[in-house]
């Protein structure tokens, strides 16, 4: 579904991204893990086409998308969740996941969806009214997790979902991907919760210092020696 190839990224004389490569199967849950400063926002945000690479290509089922708008990509199936809960605080739940549903022009399929994204997340039909402020750190999750859902998404982008979530949340929010994906929606997640991240995963890549540096099936990641000592510590 999604082939990223060589490609290189540079703030200006910056470079972020050295020659990266990786890709995910349709109906896979692929995680990306690393450390901060790894360069994993900055590799989703040009998948987004919010940077564009010095060098390589993107291809979204089979085609170049690298040199798209970020309207663009999203009205072909790729929607991301950023970090950090961004949602619209003045506007109510319901308004918020309306935004989402932008590039739909179906009537009847926003409805559908808006009926979808409250099944999978029942409290926001209670709050649907209800100032999008208001919402608690988790229910806000929920939010911008379902406002992604609302573009009807081939492939879902979650970065860093986990971020400032207590233990208990985490948990919920990774089985909500899990039951996303059994839904039909392909997963691309970068976190750096190491552990939980792969244990849903297919597959892994490990991205440090801008450039990928191991790749493999979830289970043998999380028994790599270096994965170990670096990041679960053991």
């Amino acid at each position: 579904m999604l082939q990223v190839k060589n490609i290189s990224v540079s703030y200006g004389v910056v470079r972020v991204l050295w020659d990266v490569s990786f890709k995910v199967d349709k109906d896979e849950i692929v995680s990306i893990i690393g450390p901060n400063g790894a360069g994993k926002t900055t590799l989703v945000s040009t998948i987004m086409g919010l940077l564009h690479p010095m060098e390589g290509e993107i291809l979204f089922q089979e085609e170049n998308i690298e040199s798209l708008s970020t309207h663009q990509i999203v009205k072909r199936g790729i929607s991301l969740i950023p970090e950090g809960r961004k949602i619209f605080p003045r506007m109510s739940v319901k308004e918020n996941l309306l935004l989402g549903a932008y590039p739909i022009g179906d009537k009847q399929l926003v409805e559908k969806l808006q009926e979808r994204t409250y099944e999978v997340f029942p409290v926001l039909r209670k709050k649907e009214k209800s100032l999008s402020s208001t919402l608690s750190g988790g229910e806000q999750q929920m939010l911008v997790i379902g406002r992604s859902l609302m573009s009807n998404p081939k492939l879902l982008i979650l970065d860093e979902p986990s971020l400032g979530l207590a233990p208990i949340l985490v948990e919920k929010m990774l089985d909500t991907i899990c039951k996303i994906n059994d839904d039909g929606v392909t997963i691309l997640l970068v976190e750096q919760n190491i552990r939980e991240s792969l244990e849903i995963a297919d597959r892994g890549y490990v991205l440090e210092e801008g450039k990928m540096v191991k790749t493999g099936r979830s289970r043998d990641l999380l028994a790599d020696d270096h994965i170990k000592k670096a990041y679960l510590g053991t």
